[in-house]
């Protein structure tokens, strides 16, 4: 069960959004994300693996307070919607939870991922050249050497992305998701 206090939390975690009162496209999308989120956890479950340390939690909760101009604001947001402050148990919970889902998406979908020189080679050629020709015209072009690591990270990502789409598609298939109340 997803509850409207939950939509809430979620929203709370994206700096741009009104959480009072929050606007229904934006909680349209987080009820999207917390299904997949789910559906991610259900599998991650039957992948018996080490829980996040308290410091793997600490390191994510900083990261977050990198999106918001202090902590204070944060927390602020946090207070909003029922949290006391970043040290909430229920909160560092659902820091623990996608830390989870995150090692469970690099096991299942990044580990596996295999991009060949000559993938590299071509996306070098046929997407990055023409594209940085047209945004920074007369600039001198960054040679592969200079960029192979790069493309080879934006392939892996762009086939990560495209296997938890054909992941979820197939999930949604296999369960049945009763929205009980429009947002």
């Amino acid at each position: 069960l997803i509850t409207y206090s939950d939509l809430k939390w979620q929203l709370a975690l994206q700096p741009d959004v009104s959480l009072d009162p929050p606007r229904s496209e934006d909680l349209n999308r987080a009820l999207q994300t917390l299904i997949d989120q789910r559906l991610f956890a259900l599998e991650a479950d039957r992948f018996p693996r080490p829980a996040p340390t308290d410091q793997e939690i600490a390191k994510a909760i900083a990261k977050t307070l990198t999106f918001f101009p202090s902590t204070a604001a944060f927390e602020s947001r946090l207070k909003q919607v029922g949290f006391t402050s970043v040290k909430d148990d229920n909160f560092e919970q659902i820091i623990a939870k996608r830390l989870s889902i995150e090692s469970y998406i690099d096991f299942r979908f990044r580990s596996f991922v295999v991009v060949t020189p000559d993938e590299v080679n071509r996306y070098y050629r046929d997407v990055f050249v023409p594209e940085f020709t047209r945004r920074n015209s007369g600039r001198v072009v960054p040679t592969l050497e200079e960029k192979r690591d790069a493309i080879r990270a934006i392939l892996v990502e762009e086939r990560v992305a495209a296997r938890i789409e054909s992941f979820l598609d197939d999930a949604k298939r296999r369960v049945d998701i009763e929205i009980l109340i429009e947002v």
